[in-house]
């Protein structure tokens, strides 16, 4: 059986662990907390679920994601709910109310979507410890969870053409059209390995374990240009990831938004050149007394001249400019797109979930289709219909 690790808690300068549901003290030195940790862990316990701690709750339910869950689902719910647990570290489960919740989750100025995973999160943790029998039912059950933003942007060939030019890596063009061929989810091509390779069937195979719930192995189907591509990255790298950046570090969630950050600024330059807009030196002024005038070299405090404030002031407004004029692109944006075109294609709906890794087609139907954005392509499908 696992069981909790200490850990420790700087708002209470001492160690802790969470046992049977409660929180226990051990001590302020780690010596001495791993001592009595040891001790408790060969007395016998009663699980006592009306008096559990909503922190204890939280670690049994992290434990069971990370034992029946894929690592990126475990990592998802861990992420949020740490930082619940961090937020009201000795309520009981039995006190927690709804506004808890809110008032957790609206200190973090998040998109709608953001803020309804941080909901849900916290409200599928207590579903699970009522389905375990830790608690008699859930105390937020009421808690109203707002519905996602849909992703509207999806590219068509020529667009994802134009996105390319952008691309000065080919490391990253790699990894980008791959995404574009397959429709497959980021964590997929971002943990790609040699192993999961299947060359003759033009198919990479995540086993179960490795797949987002554990339940089937997951298939991704490989076009020619994607099998290509994984031949010869499977030939440059026999152990480890499969897409790596020029350094030969593998792809990050973190490194891809970077680079997608990159290319929006890139390409809102081209529209600023093509529309004949410049930032000009008044607003540059302008700006430059919003920005620290101090910066942290060598963990000292220096003073910016004032090329580097107006450098500075001058890289911010473009970037917020790219912001107005350029979408934020993604891999999640390539996954949609794929969807799309293979319906558009008059690829029937289940087999475009299952190419995307879904078990029916209903979340193909709320989330990935953006047919409603072309009304041409509606027109001619009623017009098959009607004849």
């Amino acid at each position: 059986m696992k069981f909790s690790q200490p850990w420790y808690r700087k708002a209470r300068k001492a160690w802790f662990v969470t046992l049977n549901g409660k929180q226990i003290r051990l001590g302020e030195s780690k010596k001495e907390a791993f001592a009595k940790y040891r001790v408790l862990l060969n007395e016998p316990t009663t699980r006592q679920v009306q008096t559990a701690s909503l922190v204890g709750i939280i670690d049994a339910f992290l434990e069971w994601v990370q034992k029946n869950r894929s690592e990126a689902t475990y990592e998802w719910y861990r992420y949020r709910l740490q930082r619940f647990a961090q937020k009201y570290p000795d309520l009981r489960a039995s006190d927690l109310k709804p506004y808890h919740v809110e008032l957790w989750a609206d200190q973090y100025k998040h998109s709608q979507t953001s803020r309804r995973n941080y909901l849900r999160s916290v409200k599928r943790c207590l579903k699970w410890a009522k389905k375990q029998g830790y608690i008699d039912g859930s105390p937020i059950s009421d808690l109203e969870v707002p519905s996602a933003e849909h992703r509207e942007l999806a590219l068509d060939a020529e667009q994802f053409q134009e996105l390319l030019t952008f691309v000065r890596s080919p490391e990253l063009r790699d990894l980008l059209v791959v995404s574009w061929e397959t429709g497959c989810r980021p964590q997929e091509s971002l943990r790609v390995e040699a192993r999961h390779v299947d060359l003759e069937n033009q198919r990479w195979i995540f086993p179960k374990s490795e797949s987002k719930m554990k339940r089937l192995s997951r298939v991704v189907y490989l076009s020619k240009t994607a099998l290509e591509i994984t031949r010869r990255l499977k030939e440059q790298h026999p152990e480890g990831k499969l897409f790596r950046n020029a350094n030969g570090k593998p792809w990050s969630k973190d490194s891809v938004n970077c680079a997608f950050d990159a290319i929006r600024f890139r390409m809102a330059q081209a529209e600023m050149e093509r529309r004949g807009e410049v930032i000009s030196n008044e607003v540059i002024a302008t700006f430059v007394p919003t920005l620290s005038p101090t910066r942290k070299v060598n963990g000292e405090l220096v003073i910016k001249s004032e090329g580097e404030l107006r450098s500075e002031a001058k890289r911010k407004l473009l970037a917020k400019r790219a912001v107005e004029l350029v979408p934020r692109y993604s891999l999640y944006v390539l996954r949609h797109s794929f969807a799309t075109r293979a319906l558009k294609n008059g690829i029937d709906s289940m087999t475009v979930a299952l190419l995307l890794g879904h078990k029916d087609a209903s979340v193909l139907a709320r989330v990935y289709q953006h047919l409603n954005q072309d009304p041409i392509h509606l027109l001619r499908q009623a017009e098959r219909a009607a004849s």
